[in-house]
C-alpha cells in the first residue's frame, strides 16, 4: 500500500499503521476485527462496499428501476439481492459465533421471493436496505472472536466452509454486482489488480469443482505470464487485459478481447456459478 493521508492529516504508509492510528483515535471501547480475521478479504469486501455505494449514489431514483446488466433483472433487483445477501451472510457469521444454526436462506425459493419483493421497494427504502444490511454484517464480523474464524457454516450451495470465507463471498458480491448496475460509473478496470487475479482464480476453481472440461490460454497483456486452463496444445488463446478477461470469465460480456486471428469468435466457456 502506498503512502496516504487520512482525514486528520496524518500520513501513514501501510495498512497496519493505518489500523494502529485508527485504534488510537477510537479507543478500547470500539469494535475491531480479531487478530486472526481474514484481513485481505475483509479489506476487499469493505472497499467493494464503498465502491458499490458510490455507483449506487450516481443513479437517480428513477434509474433504479431500469434494466441492469443481468437478463430479467432491473437495477432494483441487483440492489435488493446485494442487500439481502449481506443479511444472509450475517446469519452465517452469527451461526459461527454463537453455535446456533442460522442458514443463509430457508430455501432457494425463499431467496428468490425476497429479491423480488425487495425490487419493488421505494427508492429510499432500497437504498436504506443496502446501507443498513452492510452495517449489520460489519458488526457481526467485528464480533467474531479470535479462534472462531475457522468455525464451519453451510452456504446456499450446500458447501461447508469456514466462516472466514464469508468475507470473500461478500467481496465477489459487491464488486461484480456493482458492474451489473450497468452504468459508466462502474468498470472492471477499477477493480484492484490483486483482486482481479483472485476473481480469475475463483472462476477456474468453480469450473474445476464442477468437472468442466475447458482448454484455454489466457494471454493477459498486463501480466508477464499467460494462464493455461486444461491442455495448452488444444487450447485457443484469448488475449486482453486482466480486467477485460475477468469481465468475460464472470459472464459480464466481452470487450476488447481477441481470439486467434482477426475476426475469430471467442470460445464458449462454462458459467461461473
Amino acid at each position: 500500500m502506498s503512502a496516504a493521508t487520512g482525514a486528520d492529516g496524518v500520513t501513514w504508509t501501510n495498512e497496519d499503521e493505518a489500523r494502529a492510528l485508527l485504534r488510537a483515535r477510537q479507543g478500547a471501547g470500539a469494535r475491531y476485527d480479531s487478530p486472526d480475521a481474514p484481513r485481505r478479504d475483509l479489506a476487499w469486501a469493505r472497499r467493494g462496499t464503498a465502491y458499490f455505494a458510490r455507483v449506487l449514489a450516481s443513479l437517480t431514483d428513477d434509474e433504479l428501476y431500469e434494466p441492469s446488466l443481468l437478463p430479467g433483472w432491473t437495477r432494483a433487483h441487483v440492489i435488493s439481492h446485494v442487500g439481502y445477501n449481506a443479511r444472509a451472510l450475517t446469519r452465517l457469521v452469527s451461526w459461527a459465533r454463537t453455535g446456533v444454526e442460522t442458514p443463509m436462506y430457508r430455501s432457494a425459493e425463499q431467496r428468490g421471493r425476497e429479491i423480488e419483493r425487495g425490487s419493488t421497494l421505494p427508492a429510499r427504502a432500497l437504498r436504506f436496505l443496502f446501507a443498513h444490511a452492510e452495517v449489520h454484517l460489519n458488526v457481526e464480523w467485528r464480533d467474531v472472536a479470535e479462534g472462531q474464524w475457522e468455525n464451519q457454516v453451510v452456504t446456499i450451495q450446500g458447501r461447508t466452509v469456514p466462516v472466514r470465507e464469508t468475507a470473500w463471498m461478500r467481496t465477489r458480491e459487491v464488486w461484480v454486482h456493482a458492474m451489473d448496475l450497468d452504468t459508466d460509473a462502474a468498470s472492471y478496470r477499477d477493480v484492484p489488480p490483486d483482486l482481479l487475479d483472485a476473481l480469475l482464480a475463483d472462476v477456474l476453481r468453480a469450473w474445476d469443482r464442477r468437472g468442466e472440461q475447458v482448454d484455454l490460454v489466457l494471454a493477459l497483456t498486463d501480466r508477464t505470464t499467460p494462464v493455461t486452463v486444461g491442455t495448452a496444445a488444444l487450447a485457443p488463446t484469448v488475449t486482453g487485459t486482466t480486467a477485460d478477461v475477468v469481465r468475460w470469465l464472470t459472464g459480464r460480456g466481452a470487450r476488447r478481447l481477441t481470439a486467434g486471428g482477426p475476426g475469430a469468435p471467442l470460445p464458449t466457456i462454462p458459467r461461473w456459478f
